[in-house]
C-alpha cells in the first residue's frame, strides 16, 4: 500500500497497553524492559520508544492508552514512529482494525507539494489480513484522492478516466455519454447542468461481475466543481466545492472495494458528471426541465443541481430493477447542520437495509445515522407551473426534501433504496483521519453489502 504496508512477520513490536493494566504488563517484561519504562513513566507522551539494551536498535514501541477499543489507536503512530519496520501484537481483529488505522493515518497528499516522506512501514504476517487492510485502504486512499485533487485537474473527463482504468483493472466494462449524447439518449437534467461549462457533461457506467448474481447499483454524485450556477454561490461557500463530486468517488471507491474482494453480485456503478458553471447557455431559475422518468421539473434554484443530475441516473438505475440500489451524494449543507461533518446520515426505504447498516456502522466504528423520510414535507416541494421544484419552499428539513425529491424517481416497491448524504471531507484532522477529503460510511457500507452478499 504505497510502501506503507506489507505482507512480513518481521518488524518491531508495536505494543498497546490500557493504562490501568499497565502494571501488570510490565511484571510480564524482562527487568531491563520493566525498569527502562518505569523509569520514565512521567513522561507526557504516551508512546515510548525503547531501544535494545546496549544498542541503537529498536527493541519495542509501547503505547498506553485508555482503552483497547478504539479503532483508532494506531492513527498516528506512522507519522510518528522512526523509519523502521513494524508489526502490531495483539489479537487477529485488533490487528486488523489497527492496521487499517495506522496505514489511513500515514494519508498524504502529496500531488502538488513535495511532504516529508513518511518511513514507518507495517508488517503483517497474516495474509488474507494483510489482503482485507491493504484492499480497504487502498479504496479510501482512492477517495481521498479524488476529493483532494483540485478541479481544474477533476473533471468529467478525468472521472472517466479513473472510472475506465477501474474498469480495466478488475474485467468491467465501462460506457460514457458525453456532451449532446446525453440529449440522445434522454439524460436531460445532466445535460442540462452540465452544458454552460467546456468541460462537457458525462453520463458514466461501469459494469463488473457474472450476470447471474443479485445486481448491486451505485450512482454517485460527481459535481466536479460547483459554483452555484446563476445562483452563484458567495465565495465562502464556493472555496471547497472541488469536493461536490464526493459522492462519485465514494461510490468509485466502494466499487474498487467489491471488485478487489470479488463480492459475488452483478455490480453496476452510474456517474453522473458534471461541472456547474456560468455561462451565456446556462440554465435558469425558473426553468422547467421533462426528466429521464417523464416528471417535469420547476428550477426555484440553480444551485440544487445535484439532485437534477441524480434524478437521470436513478431513474436509469432503476431500469434494471436491481436488487438493491445505493446513491452517495454531497448533498445539503442541511445534513450538516443537523448531523455535523463527521456523522454520515442517510434514507433508506428499507428499515431491514437501514437496520444492517447502522449495526455494521457500530460493529466497524464507522457510525452512519438514519435520517427520516417524512411524506409530510412533500408538498414543499411543490410547483405551480410543473409536477414538482428542485428544491423545498423553506430551508428547515433540507435533507429530508432533498431526499424526498429523489425518492420520486426511484421505485421502493421494486428495489430498496438508500440515500447517503455525506461531507466527504474532514474539517479537523483526526487519528488516521487527516484534514480534507475523506470517505465516509464506506467501512460500514461494505461491511453491509459483504454479510448480505456472502450469505
Amino acid at each position: 500500500m504505497r510502501g506503507l504496508l506489507i505482507h512480513s512477520d518481521q518488524g518491531t513490536p508495536l505494543h498497546f497497553v490500557e493504562k490501568a493494566n499497565l502494571d501488570s504488563w510490565l511484571d510480564e517484561q524482562t527487568p531491563y524492559v520493566s525498569n527502562a519504562i518505569k523509569a520514565c513513566r512521567g513522561q507526557s507522551s504516551p508512546v515510548f520508544t525503547l531501544a535494545a539494551e546496549g544498542s541503537c536498535e529498536l527493541l519495542l514501541v509501547l503505547c498506553t492508552v485508555d482503552t483497547l477499543d478504539d479503532m483508532w489507536l494506531a492513527g498516528d503512530l506512522a507519522k510518528q514512529l522512526p523509519k523502521g519496520l513494524y508489526k502490531i501484537e495483539g489479537s487477529h481483529e485488533f490487528v486488523d482494525q489497527q492496521a487499517l488505522s495506522f496505514v489511513l493515518g500515514a494519508y498524504q497528499f502529496s500531488a502538488y507539494k513535495s511532504l516529508p516522506p513518511v518511513e514507518a512501514v507495517l508488517a503483517i504476517s497474516d495474509e488474507s489480513t494483510y489482503t482485507k487492510v491493504a484492499q480497504k485502504a487502498e479504496s479510501i486512499y482512492l477517495v481521498r484522492d479524488l476529493v483532494n485533487t483540485p478541479a481544474a485537474d477533476m473533471m468529467p473527463q478525468h472521472l472517466a478516466e479513473i472510472m475506465r482504468e477501474l474498469a480495466d483493472r478488475f474485467n468491467g466494462q465501462f460506457d460514457e455519454l458525453v456532451g449532446d449524447e446525453l440529449l440522445e439518449h434522454n439524460y436531460p437534467t445532466v445535460h442540462m447542468v452540465g452544458r454552460a461549462s467546456d468541460n462537457k457533461p458525462r453520463l458514466l457506467d461501469l459494469v463488473w461481475g457474472e450476470e447471474s448474481h443479485p445486481k448491486l447499483t451505485l450512482v454517485g454524485k460527481g459535481v466536479c466543481f460547483d459554483s452555484g450556477g446563476l445562483d452563484l454561490k458567495p465565495a465562502a461557500g464556493m472555496r471547497n466545492m472541488k469536493k461536490d463530486m464526493g459522492g462519485a468517488a465514494h461510490v468509485l471507491g466502494l466499487a474498487q472495494m467489491i471488485m478487489a474482494a470479488n463480492l459475488p453480485v452483478r455490480l453496476r456503478v452510474i456517474v453522473p458528471a458534471v461541472e456547474n458553471a456560468v455561462s451565456r447557455n446556462a440554465f435558469r431559475p425558473g426553468d422547467v426541465i421533462k426528466t429521464r422518468k417523464g416528471i417535469t421539473v420547476e428550477i426555484d434554484n440553480t444551485d440544487a443541481e445535484g439532485r437534477l443530475i441524480l434524478c437521470d441516473a436513478l431513474a436509469e438505475a432503476q431500469n434494471d430493477q436491481p436488487d438493491l440500489l445505493l446513491d452517495f451524494a454531497t448533498l445539503t449543507g442541511a445534513c450538516r447542520i443537523a448531523l455535523g461533518t463527521e456523522l454520515p446520515g442517510f434514507f433508506s426505504t428499507d428499515q431491514n437495509v437501514a437496520n444492517g447498516l447502522v449495526e455494521q456502522g457500530m460493529l466497524n466504528q464507522d457510525p452512519v445515522w438514519q435520517l427520516p423520510l417524512f411524506d409530510q414535507y412533500k408538498g414543499l416541494f411543490k410547483s405551480d407551473v410543473a409536477d414538482i421544484s428542485n428544491c423545498g419552499s423553506t430551508p428547515f428539513g433540507g435533507a429530508i426534501t432533498a431526499a424526498l425529491y429523489l425518492k420520486e424517481f426511484v421505485e421502493p416497491s421494486q428495489t430498496p433504496w438508500v440515500h447517503f448524504d455525506v461531507m466527504a471531507w474532514n474539517i479537523r484532522p483526526l487519528p488516521g483521519r487527516p484534514a480534507g477529503g475523506e470517505g465516509l460510511g464506506l467501512r460500514a457500507t461494505f461491511s453491509y453489502l459483504e454479510k448480505r452478499y456472502s450469505a
